[in-house]
């Protein structure tokens, strides 16, 4: 679970995670990023099922639940929450549904698709290449030697995919009135 104040462009990562958790890669979330556009909206950015290789299929699983929550009065409870969910049609092709958009009915299509509703809120969901920059091997290196090691060229994600779901919706029907919210998102497996 990542959490965060929206006054400000943020984010979260988390990429080397116990066994357990890993083994898990669909609800071991990765990234979290979160950010107002100049026209008003909010976009929330989940990524999970991190360190895939190019070409490697999406991870999509009906049993997991991802959320993003909205707390409009800063006493740590969600005050709005969106949700997030897979499943899989006759055919075998996995789709994506978008529940708790403010004021809309759920959102649902196709995954690895921009979908857009009728009010103008987006929802992506599919694999993306990792957008986190980290260097792991000087950091490493750091902890070892006592000494900042890292190298500004390096990225040991680079070339890995993460599966991403983004939302894009009015700030205005999130918020509710509030100028300062914090965002969060979770994974859980469902029941």
């Amino acid at each position: 679970m990542f959490a965060l104040s929206l006054s400000h462009t943020a984010q979260g990562a988390d990429h080397t995670d116990s066994p357990a958790a890993a083994a898990d890669s669909a609800v071991d979330l990765a990234d979290f990023y979160a950010w107002h556009t100049e026209s008003d909206h909010l976009v929330l950015a989940v990524n999970f099922a991190g360190l895939a290789s190019p070409g490697a299929d999406a991870t999509y699983d009906a049993e997991a639940l991802y959320g993003f929550h909205v707390d409009r009065d800063q006493d740590g409870v969600s005050d709005h929450d969106i949700w997030i969910r897979f499943g899989q049609n006759g055919a075998g092709e996995w789709g994506v549904q978008v529940s708790g958009l403010p004021g809309e009915d759920p959102l649902v299509g196709p995954v690895d698709t921009v979908l857009t509703s009728d009010a103008g809120s987006m929802a992506f969901a599919g694999p993306r290449e990792d957008p986190f920059f980290f260097d792991f091997e000087g950091f490493l290196a750091t902890l070892d030697t006592e000494t900042l090691a890292f190298d500004p060229t390096r990225d040991s994600f680079a070339g890995t995919n993460v599966t991403s779901i983004v939302i894009e919706t009015g700030l205005d029907g999130v918020a509710d009135g509030s100028t300062n919210i914090d965002v969060w998102a979770t994974a859980a497996r469902k029941g």
